[in-house]
């Protein structure tokens, strides 16, 4: 018998993004202050989105930030992973809530990082009687995640499971 390893031929995907500052306010990094923290980026046939550092670091608060979007990325990934193995396992998700939370430590000396990241996804499925399994696809959906693996933060799934 001939075992053969799934990861033996790795599809490689490549991601290009535009990301281009947008806050030389006419004298560039001069100093601290004097420049501004909005930036954009896009991918060529999208549309594009403007962004900021969060205000903490001087940044615009109407605007998306770095921290925000990593979270974003974090719970899509993992919905999108989660609503894959849900079609696979014959359970009819009806709708998908995520508010993800994350802590980010600063402080004298220290590198910024995030501690942990928790998500918190409320799920509405048709069918109460797989209540159990829907549940455990959570697990599956977090080891398949490419985001989650692909960050040092420790990842808690919290999810509430519902029918209409």
């Amino acid at each position: 018998m001939q075992i053969t390893n799934q990861f033996h031929k790795m599809d490689r995907h490549n991601y290009f993004v535009n990301l281009t500052w947008l806050g030389n306010k006419g004298v560039g990094t001069e100093s601290y202050s004097s420049y501004g923290r909005d930036f954009s980026y896009e991918v060529s046939g999208k549309q594009k989105i403007i962004a900021s550092a969060d205000t903490i670091f001087r940044g615009n608060g109407d605007l998306y930030n770095p921290e925000e979007m990593f979270l974003v990325s974090i719970s899509s990934c993992h919905m999108l992973w989660y609503l894959h193995l849900c079609a696979d396992n014959a359970i009819v998700v009806e709708k998908y809530e995520d508010i993800p939370k994350g802590n980010l430590i600063l402080g004298k000396g220290i590198n910024g990082y995030f501690d942990n990241v928790k998500l918190s996804p409320k799920i509405w499925i048709k069918d109460v009687n797989k209540k159990a399994l829907a549940v455990s696809l959570h697990t599956k959906a977090h080891e398949k995640c490419f985001i989650a693996n692909s960050v040092k933060s420790p990842i808690e799934v919290y999810p509430t499971i519902l029918t209409k």
